[in-house]
């Protein structure tokens, strides 16, 4: 099995150009979808959400992450063996975890949609997601062995083309076929998702099996009982977290509806709020995590190699580039989209609440993605266990907000505090671990400074385009330039270079090879002259 070893920056550039596309087509596939169905549709599919993200933790998170760290490890060693071993003892282990979950949502489906999902009308999604969820289980283990190897573009590729997939199917069978009933229409989105999710995994099994070939027989191979206990201890504490986090999350989506009805909102009117701004505006202001979701993929094989190799300096380069990286992509993307985000959201999901609440979730968004950075980072270099317990300690602080709180006012709260208290101690645990001495101004004051000089002034541009009657999408566009212009020319002011990211070779590589090059032609000039 042939190596494609690449970096870091190579390989987040390659999943962020992919995942930008995937992110836009996904945004104009919900953007189309909220128009077909409405928004109380869309309120009962983010009910099922949650559901689905907790089956996933139990059965999906923690391996996908052991698949990728060890598969690192061992493919740094070139043991074959050993990474052929650990995908399949992955796929054994998905299955034996999926199938109690089959049995007991196969069961008692009608209690759970009942009692705590809160809507009957979820049960068929509810099933519909029980092959969607092995699936995908079976697409993203393969997916993760192949970045665990260093092969990104395969599985990229087919990501983007599972996107059209999915678009096409839930698109297609919703305008066919769209029932009254909104639990039927749920049902059928599901379906489609399950369609898309048949073409993925499928695919990405016979690219690995045609890409193997006999490499899977070489290498010393690993002990089956090392092997479990390799796994065991970074996916348990993993999929530990991932569970009672999703856990907290859907008890915010069940109790989010009911503080609004408490608040005076009817039901359908609660419903609709609630697909307003967990189904339109938060994936609005998530489509900057289309990079962090790249980063994150990339980072914790990464990192896990520098650690197999005991190189403590690449890991510290490493860690400071994706928080900058961070920095540099997610800042100025988030402040052009709470200054452009109420025209957006009138002109995309023609809803004028859309941008109401842009600003204060905008702020979660952004902590959010430092989180994802820093817990990823702290995978990578083998602290699951401390990441866990920043994650719970975070969770349960936000489910206090949201249970204390009136109507949306005490998730918002919530969002920002445990955000922030989960980036102050996940740094603080990287830092502590790695020896990283951070420049503040360079990974966060500097671009955040950026953003926020840019954001003010497309503010004033977009509101004299207004006065002056200009098109909404020439607005649009014209004041993303000037944004982003401006943007750029306040960083070179401050003497940040976020193009130095984009070097595929770390610093000390490209000294060495420009000195080899320089003794290389020191040594030829004198045989010339003789």
């Amino acid at each position: 099995m042939k190596q494609s070893r690449t970096s870091l920056t190579r390989s987040t550039i390659t999943l962020t150009a992919v995942g930008l596309v995937a992110q836009l087509l996904a945004f104009v596939y919900r953007v189309i979808l909220s128009r077909l169905v409405g928004a109380e549709v869309m309120g009962l599919y983010q009910l099922i959400m949650p559901a689905y993200s907790i089956f996933l933790s139990i059965a999906v998170t923690g391996l996908t992450v052991a698949v990728s760290s060890l598969s690192a490890q061992y493919a740094a060693v070139e043991n074959h063996r050993g990474v052929w071993q650990i995908l399949l003892a992955a796929l054994r282990g998905l299955v034996l975890l999926w199938l109690p979950l089959a049995l007991a949502v196969g069961l008692f489906n009608r209690p759970i949609a009942e009692l705590l999902l809160g809507d009957t009308r979820t049960r068929l999604g509810l099933v519909l997601l029980l092959p969607v969820l092995l699936l995908t289980g079976v697409e993203n283990l393969t997916k993760h062995h192949f970045y665990g190897i260093g092969e990104v573009r395969l599985p990229a590729a087919v990501e983007l083309g599972e996107q059209f997939v999915r678009t096409a199917a839930v698109l297609g069978l919703v305008w066919l076929l769209l029932p009254e009933d909104p639990g039927l229409t749920v049902g059928l989105i599901v379906l489609g998702m399950l369609v898309s999710e048949v073409f993925s995994s499928s695919t990405l099994t016979l690219l690995r099996r045609r890409r193997e070939g006999g490499a899977r027989r070489s290498g010393e191979g690993v002990p089956a009982g090392l092997l479990r206990r390799q796994m065991a201890r970074v996916a348990i504490p993993v999929g530990a977290t991932a569970l009672l986090g999703n856990l907290m999350g859907s008890a915010n989506s069940v109790l989010i509806p009911r503080k609004l009805m408490a608040a005076g909102l009817s039901e359908s009117a609660a419903m609709s709020e609630f697909g307003v701004v967990f189904g339109m505006t938060m994936p609005m202001l998530t489509l900057p995590s289309a990079f962090v979701s790249a980063l994150c993929l990339a980072i914790v094989p990464r990192l896990s190699e520098c650690q197999a190799r005991k190189n403590g300096r690449e890991c510290r380069e490493k860690i400071s580039k994706a928080i900058l990286a961070a920095s540099v992509i997610v800042l100025p993307a988030t402040a052009l989209l709470v200054t452009l985000g109420p025209e957006l959201g009138r002109m995309l999901f023609q809803n004028e609440r859309v941008g109401e609440m842009v600003l204060p979730l905008s702020v979660g968004v952004v902590l959010n993605s430092y989180e994802s950075v820093l817990a990823a980072i702290l995978n990578g270099i083998g602290r699951q266990s401390q990441s866990a317990a920043v994650s719970l300690l975070c969770g349960a602080i936000q489910l206090v907000f949201t249970c204390t709180g009136r109507g949306l006012s005490g998730f918002l709260a919530g969002l920002i505090v445990s955000s922030l208290l989960g980036v102050a101690l996940r740094l603080l645990l990287v830092a502590r671990r790695t020896e990283l001495r951070l420049d503040f101004f360079q990974s966060f004051s500097g671009p955040g400074l950026g953003a926020l000089l840019a954001g003010l002034c497309v503010r004033l541009l977009y509101l004299a385009l207004e006065r002056q009657s200009c098109p909404a999408a020439a607005v649009l566009v014209s004041c993303t330039a000037v944004g982003l212009f401006l943007y750029l020319v306040t960083l070179w002011i401050l003497d940040i270079h976020p193009l130095r990211l984009f070097h595929l070779l770390p610093a000390g590589r490209r000294a060495a090879r420009s000195t080899t090059r320089r003794t290389e032609s020191g040594s030829r000039t004198p045989s010339r002259r003789r």
